[in-house]
């Protein structure tokens, strides 16, 4: 029993011996293990060697200039950029001949050529030897092979020049064919205000109290129509919400609305459209006075007498303005446009006949509005001259030889070429003056030595400044602002400016107008009127 127990311990004091050893070699593995990840963490925590070598690369990106690379007489990249410069004119001149395949051979290359120039600008590295030796001797064969071809400098230069005239005359075709649409739509009259003039004169015929209204109207104000105290205005227009924005725009700015007269002068198919629109629209105009004539009416106005009748009835001029066909469309059509015959664009030459018992008028074209109180025009002294007139010969707007024909020697005998230009749509006439000195007998002159057009091509200005010449005097820009219907004009200049003039094609009332300048011109149209609604007025 007593040996058992001692065997019995002597084996439990082995185990302890080897429980013992087992321990302590794990206590040293993980005691290894903990100092090998302490280092392991001491040795990520820094880092300092990676940002530094980035830092280092970025520098040297930032160093080559890809620019300075394409420029520089000795780079690589140089090389190919005129060589790809080179084989695109090749391409082109391939192409021409019909030879595609070399065309294509061509393209090809070129992109590969691109392609290594951008990889080049990619890296930010300028090209070497080995990058670039392969791509330039591939091209280099397919350019002597262009040579080859007779592809050489003096036949390239020949084929570009045959592109080039050939690519001017297309241009040319176009420029025209942009300037015939722009005149037409210049010259549309747009449906709404083809509406408005059947629905008007409707109205004016089937309605009898509108007719009383406007003659009881006439009868009260009949006398201010010659009361040389007040301040007269004529408009010579076919166009009804053009000349309704005239009167409307001067009425609302001026300080003495009550002296203020309007007269205007329209054709007969509009004459009944015109007197309805007033006459339904007269207790808006804050006491403005408004006449409406029609110049079918006026005895005077006949062939015998006024040289744009006769030449209407000329078989010649007909044909120039309304078929076109005698000159074989040398003449842009611009210069064409039947409305230069019109005699509502001629009647400004004959306003103290239209006017005969008034010593002053300001006449207002019917594409202007008035902004400013005008009140002030009929006391400007104009030192005996007979047109008080804004020059025009100042920035982009020209002189006498720009509207003149200087070769013929009629126009060169009497006329500075350098002299000033002046602008119609806003001019303050001396009837008295001109009565005396006749200048209607002037204007007649000039019309009847240019029935065959070679005096001046376009429009009543050339013949104004041919009749009032030593006849104008100038008066303050902000009067009279201009370009609102083609150009860009200051807004400091258009804040200043007493009336504002859209002449040129871009009418406010058209599709084409200006949009920046639209609202200039539409704050003065009534767009609530019945009329205007039901023809889609907007």
């Amino acid at each position: 029993m007593n040996r058992r127990r001692g065997l019995d311990f002597r084996r439990a004091g082995g185990r302890r011996k080897i429980s013992n050893v087992v321990w302590w070699v794990l206590s040293a593995i993980v005691v290894t293990l903990f100092i090998l990840i302490l280092s392991k963490a001491t040795q990520i925590e820094p880092r300092p060697s990676i940002p530094e070598r980035r830092y280092r690369h970025e520098k040297l990106v930032e160093g080559m200039n890809m620019t300075e690379e394409m420029l520089s007489p000795t780079s690589y990249a140089r090389q190919v950029n005129d060589q790809i410069a080179l084989a695109k004119a090749f391409v082109v001149i391939a192409k021409e001949s019909k030879n595609l395949q070399f065309a294509w051979d061509l393209s090809a290359q070129i992109r590969n050529s691109q392609l290594l120039l951008s990889s080049a600008a990619a890296s930010r590295r300028p090209l070497t030897v080995l990058d670039s030796e392969p791509t330039i001797r591939d091209m280099a064969v397919l350019l002597y092979q262009a040579q080859q071809l007779h592809y050489d400098s003096a036949t390239m230069i020949m084929r570009l020049k045959a592109t080039i005239q050939s690519l001017e005359g297309q241009m040319s075709s176009v420029t025209e064919k942009s300037a015939k649409y722009a005149q037409i739509a210049a010259e549309e009259v747009p449906k709404s205000l083809y509406c408005l003039g059947v629905r008007l004169t409707t109205e004016w015929f089937q309605n009898s109290e509108l007719q009383g209204k406007l003659a009881k109207r006439s009868y009260a104000v009949a006398s201010k129509l010659t009361d040389n105290s007040l301040y007269h205005f004529c408009v010579f227009s076919d166009n009804i919400v053009a000349t309704s924005v005239v009167v409307n725009s001067t009425a609302l700015n001026s300080k003495a609305p009550e002296k203020v007269v309007f007269h205007l002068v329209t054709n007969e198919i509009n004459y009944a459209a015109m007197k309805s629109w007033f006459a339904m629209n007269m207790d808006n105009l804050r006491g403005v006075t408004v006449e409406v004539q029609k110049f079918e009416d006026f005895k005077w106005l006949n062939a015998s007498y006024v040289p744009v009748l006769k030449q209407l009835q000329d078989s010649d001029t007909q044909s120039y303005y309304f078929s076109g066909h005698n000159d074989d469309g040398r003449t842009p059509i611009k210069f064409r446009n039947p409305k230069y015959l019109s005699m509502l664009n001629h009647l400004r030459f004959y306003i103290p006949e239209v006017f005969p018992a008034l010593k002053k008028m300001v006449f207002l074209d019917d594409d202007v509005v008035v902004q400013k109180d005008l009140s002030a025009l009929f006391s400007i002294d104009l030192n005996r001259n007979v047109n008080g007139a804004v020059e025009t010969c100042m920035e982009t707007f020209h002189r006498y030889h720009k509207y003149l024909n200087y070769s013929h020697p009629l126009i060169r005998s009497h006329f500075d070429p350098d002299a000033c230009g002046w602008a119609f749509g806003m001019n303050v006439f001396d009837l008295v003056e001109w009565r005396k000195r006749n200048v209607t007998g002037i204007y007649h002159y000039w019309q009847e030595k240019n029935v065959d057009r070679t005096l001046w091509k376009l429009g009543t200005l050339p013949p104004g400044l041919l009749t009032f010449y030593g006849l104008t005097e100038a008066l303050e820009a902000s009067w009279h602002v201009l370009g609102l219907g083609y150009a860009n004009v200051d807004t400091r200049v258009i804040d200043k400016g007493a009336v504002l003039h859209f002449n040129g094609n871009l009418k406010p009332w058209l599709k084409i107008g200006m949009e920046k300048y639209k609202p200039l011109w539409e704050k003065y149209v009534d767009y609530s009127h019945p009329f205007m609604q039901q023809c889609n007025f907007h």
